[in-house]
């Protein structure tokens, strides 16, 4: 009889098994070397690049050291745009009238939505007609100094490798079918300078992010191959930290804050959000234990992950305390269909009313049929991580502010998800700190439907010559109402 039970256990682990493997099983798992070898070559030199966007940032007040370019002229089929800066028509030393002795034209590669254009910018030298002195507009400040690429093509690129997974090489490919000669190279400078220069927008989202009454923290794992030679690749994360306080109609905007790590260790996110004494929803992984405490976070766990559970037991062999549990789960979340929209208080009198009741029942009936099977089963493993989570999740219902579930932040990390089928491999550290810049720029904007190519073409316009201490008017919240009053 034993021996009977033994491969009964053992034959049902192995179906486990199986079937999260099959599960698990789903795209390509082909690596393309030439592909590897572009995705480290793009993020040592996008870290490279934002590392002299910083060091020419901090010398800045200094003369600047000129950048040694070997530059093609920019297409002669593309369309001219002229912008003519002028002097002015008086000399400012003695009043007199000026008169133009030539001009000096820098050209600038723009992207316009669906079509490439060059910016020329025309300033007319002028002399005095009285006293000779000489006079001319100065250059307007450019996102990269003595650059060529225009702020919508930055835009355009970044949002091309971040938002719509399209790796540099790949996006150099697509400009050359337009006779648009960008070499990957030029590509990978520009994003890392780009993200450079953006980073005290991602800082601030971030801040924004930490000032709310609950946020939403999630992970997701991201290749790490530094070197092309290098036989294994390392584990490295991106932390996901949203603010979303529309289900219950906050002040607060919606952010998304995503940092870089090289591995999972709890102290990322300890130091991430160091100081934070609100709620935080996360998924249970042990990593973010650090956060609670007494005059830390307070713990709100995720009903996703508990229904997650049984559902795969469900698949598996259709066990009727599966069925149950996820039939009564579907009711909690029925509840939330309704509560979506209201205010706190009313989300807490609708939850007292209506779910609490099953919340209550469902813990004691879970309590009730784990001594009836087996402690060694998959099924008994959900029972007993249910029993755990769910003391965790239950103060949503006596606060409106909260959420049964930490689908806000999962939704978050599935561009990332989708990028990972692209580009393979962060190339770097460096790269990877680029990554969460953009990750957190162009979700935010998403999230407060902002079109983030038009927004960051908008900031990237403005940045250079705007103060640090006034970057919260660059938000995309802000641009959207700008947007509004000149439609208007």
């Amino acid at each position: 009889m034993a021996e009977v039970q033994s491969l009964t256990y053992q034959n049902e682990k192995l179906r486990a098994e199986l079937h999260g493997h099959r599960k698990a099983r789903f795209g390509s798992k082909s690596e393309s070397l030439d592909q590897l070898a572009f995705d480290l070559a793009e993020d040592a030199e996008i870290e490279v690049a934002a590392e002299s966007q910083k060091n020419e940032a901090a010398k800045a007040d200094s003369k600047p050291s000129k950048r040694q370019h070997s530059r093609k002229p920019l297409p002669d089929h593309l369309e001219r745009q002229d912008e003519v800066l002028s002097a002015g028509e008086e000399c400012g030393d003695c009043g007199g009238s000026l008169r133009q002795i030539g001009e000096d034209i820098t050209e600038e590669l723009e992207y316009i939505p669906g079509r490439f254009v060059v910016r020329r910018i025309i300033r007319p030298r002028m002399a005095c007609t009285c006293c000779e002195a000489f006079s001319q507009a100065p250059l307007p400040s450019r996102p990269i100094e003595r650059g060529r690429p225009g702020p919508g093509l930055l835009a355009h690129v970044l949002v091309g490798k971040y938002c719509d997974h399209l790796p540099l090489d790949r996006q150099s490919k697509i400009f050359a079918r337009e006779k648009v000669d960008l070499h990957r190279s030029t590509l990978t400078d520009w994003v890392g300078r780009s993200t450079a220069l953006l980073e005290p927008l991602a800082d601030h989202i971030g801040k924004l992010v930490r000032a709310g009454p609950a946020l939403f923290a999630d992970d997701t794992p991201v290749k790490l191959q530094s070197k092309l030679k290098q036989k294994k690749t390392q584990t490295a994360r991106l932390w996901s930290y949203v603010c979303d306080e529309r289900p219950w109609g906050g002040d607060g905007p919606a952010c998304a804050w995503y940092q870089f790590s090289t591995d999972r260790k709890g102290e990322h996110p300890v130091n991430h959000l160091s100081g934070y004494t609100g709620t935080v929803h996360a998924d249970g992984f042990a990593g973010f234990n650090g956060l609670f405490g007494e005059h830390k976070a307070d713990e709100q766990a995720c009903m996703v992950h508990v229904r997650r559970k049984f559902v795969d037991e469900f698949e598996r062999t259709g066990a009727g305390i599966a069925k149950h549990t996820i039939t009564q789960i579907a009711e909690l979340y029925a509840v939330e269909k309704d509560a979506r929209g209201k205010t706190p208080q009313e989300r807490v009198a609708l939850r007292q009313e209506k779910a609490k009741p099953i919340f209550d029942e469902l813990e004691a009936w879970l309590q009730a049929q784990l001594p009836k099977i087996s402690g060694k089963t998959k099924l008994a493993a959900a029972i007993r991580y249910a029993l755990n989570r769910m003391p965790k999740t239950r103060a949503y219902l006596s606060d409106g502010r909260l959420e049964l579930d930490n689908n806000i932040c999962e939704r978050s990390i599935r561009p990332i998800a989708l990028g990972r089928k692209n580009y393979l491999f962060m190339g770097s550290i460096g790269g990877g700190k680029a990554a969460a810049i953009a990750y957190t720029l162009i979700e935010t904007a998403k999230m407060n439907n902002v079109d983030p190519e038009a927004w960051l073409t908008w900031v990237l316009e403005r940045l250079p010559d705007h103060k640090i201490t006034r970057i919260g008017e660059l938000m995309p919240w802000v641009f959207a109402i700008s947007r509004n009053i000149q439609e208007a």
